[in-house]
């Protein structure tokens, strides 16, 4: 890598790790795919580095359709709710390399929406309407023509535009209803938690067949209110405790034992109607190694 490819690796390494997390959904994944582009950054040849931002790119995102086609198998083998890993997006929390621009397109929500997606059209999506670039730009980095990529995208927004999740509250107002969740939580008040439910609400677990979890969605207020309910009775049995924590860009929760050692992390959905619509549990231990220590999978907070 030149002297000013190597002086740039902080300034490029958050786009890069921006376009795989949002692509792939895995932050270990994703190191690894920007990782690579590095590499790759350092064999080229010094015409391709007049625009390392281009080449950082462009390289990024073709490894990242490639690394998606590759692991479509296995995504459709999942056991249970594939959910993605979550990035935590605290300041204080996060580790400086994961620092991206916090919007919808990052929320467990909308990435579960790209799946739905081939990984061409997800790069073209993102890259559009996300990163902003251009349509030359794009054609050059999925090899395809600008007409192509215009069609992609349009197919694109046919696909995600019937899955978008409601609008989402404010961020005061999510906060806001957050914290009153969080209470109700500790209370292990059933009536005040199916209060701040909506009444269609859906519940998510992610085990990966690794930790206990629910391998269908729990929907409707009450069944969901009385499921969380006996999550933090659980949770208390083990000396347990809830963190508040973003994550993602949204308002969330970390389950905790008595040591420290991290269980869960749910992450919740909160619509401009000051209702929670949509909670997602993220449990396989395999998703939460980059986050620290970690409890024993079988003691692990709720199912």
């Amino acid at each position: 890598m030149t002297t000013g490819a190597l002086e740039r690796h902080d300034e490029l390494r958050p786009l890069m790790f921006s376009i795989a997390y949002r692509m792939l959904g895995s932050v270990t994944e994703a190191e690894d795919i920007v990782q690579e582009a590095f590499l790759r950054l350092h064999q080229s040849q010094p015409e391709a580095l007049d625009s390392p931002e281009a080449y950082a790119s462009t390289v990024t995102t073709r490894l990242a359709i490639d690394h998606l086609r590759s692991a479509r198998v296995r995504r459709e083998q999942y056991v249970g709710t594939w959910l993605p890993e979550p990035l935590p997006t605290a300041d204080d929390e996060a580790d400086p390399a994961w620092r991206i621009e916090r919007d919808d397109t990052l929320s467990m929500a909308f990435l579960v929406l790209l799946e739905a997606l081939s990984p061409v059209e997800r790069a073209v999506f993102l890259l559009r309407d996300v990163f902003g670039y251009d349509y030359a730009r794009i054609a050059q980095i999925v090899d395809k023509s600008e007409a192509n990529c215009r069609q992609i995208l349009a197919r694109a927004h046919k696909h995600l535009d019937a899955r978008r999740p409601r609008f989402e509250a404010s961020r005061s107002r999510r906060d806001e209803l957050a914290g009153r969740f969080l209470a109700a939580c500790h209370a292990g008040d059933t009536e005040a938690l199916e209060q701040l439910l909506a009444e269609d609400v859906t519940f998510y677990g992610d085990g990966g067949g690794k930790a206990p979890a629910i391998t269908a969605p729990a929907t409707g207020r009450t069944r969901v209110a009385r499921f969380v309910a006996g999550l933090m009775r659980q949770l208390a049995q083990v000396g347990g405790r809830l963190e508040p924590t973003e994550v993602n860009g949204q308002p969330g929760l970390r389950f905790v034992d008595a040591d420290g050692n991290l269980g869960a992390v749910l992450e919740l959905t909160i619509t401009d109607d000051g209702y929670v619509a949509e909670l997602r549990n993220v449990l396989n231990p395999d998703k939460l190694r980059h986050l620290g220590p970690l409890v024993d999978p079988q003691r692990a907070a709720g199912t």
